[in-house]
């Protein structure tokens, strides 16, 4: 089976910065693209980020220019790296990838359990 496990959240001061992680493993044939997503209390998901196989990337309108995306194909693994952080940045933050597993015929969409992000003075 694919699993996605993140590391990185916790609790940061407004204006730090944090790296989240999140690695892809099991029976993998290949990941296409990978994200991030996050999810307030009282609010939709939301996307983040999303880092194709070419390297394109795709932000939200509320993290262009403090968030960066990028994922390290040889260890099937995607990272965000948080600047600037501010308390609406506050969210569960979810790592997505669609993944083809080696039994697999076609690609599904898995999900990470889930990081919380605290930006609080």
């Amino acid at each position: 089976q694919v699993q996605l496990v993140e590391s990185g959240g916790g609790l940061v001061q407004p204006g730090g910065s944090l790296r989240l992680s999140c690695a892809a493993s099991g029976s993998i044939f290949r990941v296409n693209d990978m994200g991030w997503y996050r999810q307030a209390p009282g609010k939709q998901r939301e996307l983040v980020a999303r880092i194709y196989t070419s390297g394109s990337t795709v932000y939200a309108d509320s993290v262009k220019g403090r968030f960066t995306i990028s994922r390290d194909n040889a260890n099937n693994t995607v990272y965000l790296q948080m600047g600037s952080l501010k308390p609406e940045d506050t969210a569960v933050y979810y790592c997505n990838a669609v993944i083809r597993g080696i039994a697999s015929m076609t690609f599904r969409d898995y999900w990470g359990q889930g990081t919380q992000v605290t930006v609080s003075s």
